[in-house]
């Protein structure tokens, strides 16, 4: 018989055949301490993203991920612990004025969220564009949060799932993120290590999104479906669009400004039809509310009622960051200047390439190539027309706020890339609709 190695592991997997449990744990431990080299981890994850993953294999590749580190557990609450997912996009700050609105109705939300790489902002990087705002948080101070808020916005730690941190850096380096089983692997792992009992998943699609395929977002969605429910975890998936920015703000700072303004009952149409949505799901799971309409209910009357931003205050106070910021937006970094970008001819707005959006604001220094770029959080975009709004000739479409002209020119372009302006756009739903199994 074989001997067991990195190896024969390797040429397994090339060899398109399935790898035990004991063959991926005995990988990935070695990876995480530092006994498999980062070409012999390359090689697997190349022959991974090749040769797929089969459904036993895929539940076994991320029960190893999780087991290279330390679980959470919040057992001394009472209360249930629900958290959210979103797989990314443009303006998708979703998560911001959600968790403090369904931590008002009584459930804790310990949310373990991430940076933004390539198009997308990370929620981490949104959040510390608060002065002060404190993201690495050890596991002490997560259940201090949760104890005093029922809210906890942190980063991954050291000792969760280490071998995801480290698997992720690796294929953003060698261009293999964009798998099916090692995105779901990825995202559940972390998720189902916090030591919550249900988790919602926003799954995008359309031009801004990973996965911007319909099908293949299903997919994906069904993949994180059964790995939750496999460990005793509820899950509910809803595809939402990213054919188009969510919200009118893109860029950090901004992007706070406009998630304050949802959680005092305003803000965009389509961020707050979200909000509820997640909202209204994260209740009925955590039994508050008896279906996803009432939960939707019991968070707009948080909203409105004031009582989800006191927590967002809260939060941000806990977290080490100036909670005045809630009335005095002033105290939030800005940019040096706004340029406008105004429509070059007459007719109906549309959003062709959402990903250049993204990019354009990256141009500015609102995003970066590799996970240890610095990021500016005042630069960004608000976008000053709506997918098909009828626009005259020199009217402003997008007001870009950029540091001393950094990246303009060539966020004009991806700005012109990502905008047509024609005689029609096909209306499309926000919500494509919810995935169970």
């Amino acid at each position: 018989m074989r001997a067991v190695n990195a190896i024969s592991i390797i040429q397994k997997k090339r060899d398109r055949n399935e790898l035990t449990r004991e063959e991926m744990s005995f990988f990935l431990k070695g990876y995480v301490a530092g006994d498999i080299s980062q070409h012999q981890a390359a090689a697997l994850v190349t022959s991974i993203f090749l040769n797929g993953l089969t459904d036993r294999e895929l539940t076994d590749w991320t029960r190893a991920m999780i087991d290279t580190g330390t679980r959470l557990s919040f057992h001394e609450l009472p209360q249930a612990k629900i958290d959210k997912h979103s797989t990314g996009g443009v303006g998708d700050k979703v998560s911001i004025p959600l968790a403090p609105a369904v931590a008002a109705c009584g459930v804790a939300v310990p949310m373990i969220s991430g940076r933004g790489l390539g198009h997308t902002g990370g929620t981490l990087d949104k959040l510390e564009s608060i002065p002060g705002f404190r993201v690495r948080l050890s596991e002490a101070e997560l259940h201090r949060c949760l104890d005093r808020t029922n809210v906890a916005f942190g980063a991954q730690t050291d000792d969760l799932v280490p071998a995801d941190k480290k698997l992720y850096a690796l294929r953003d380096a060698i261009g293999m993120v964009e798998s099916v089983p090692l995105i779901a692997s990825s995202i559940m792992s972390k998720k189902l290590a916090e030591g919550i009992e249900g988790l919602v998943l926003d799954v995008k699609f359309g031009s801004g999104a990973f996965k911007p395929d319909v099908e293949e977002g299903a997919e994906l969605a069904k993949k994180m479906i059964a790995l939750g429910r496999g460990m005793d975890v509820d899950v509910v998936a809803y595809q939402t669009a990213m054919d188009r920015p969510l919200g009118r703000a893109v860029g950090h700072a901004l992007e706070i400004v406009e998630s304050v303004e949802c959680l005092a009952g305003g803000g965009p149409h389509d961020l707050r039809e979200l909000v509820l949505l997640f909202g209204g799901e994260m209740l009925r799971m955590a039994r508050v509310a008896p279906s996803v309409e009432d939960g939707k209910r019991r968070i707009a009357d948080a909203l409105d009622s004031g009582r989800a931003l006191r927590v967002f205050q809260k939060v941000i106070e806990e977290q080490g960051g100036d909670p005045s910021i809630v009335l005095r937006r002033d105290k939030l970094p800005r940019a040096s200047g706004v340029e406008p970008l105004k429509a070059w001819d007459e007719g109906v707005l549309d959003y062709v390439d959402v990903r250049a959006i993204g990019l354009a604001a990256s141009e500015l220094g609102g995003g970066r190539r590799d996970i240890n770029d610095v990021i500016d959080p005042a630069v960004g975009l608000v976008l000053r027309a709506e997918r098909g709004e009828r626009v005259k000739r020199g009217q402003t479409l997008v007001e870009v706020h950029h540091t001393d002209g950094k990246g303009l020119a060539e966020c004009e372009k991806l700005l012109r890339k990502g905008l047509v302006i024609g005689p029609e756009v096909a209306p499309s739903p926000l919500v494509l609709g919810r995935i169970e199994s």
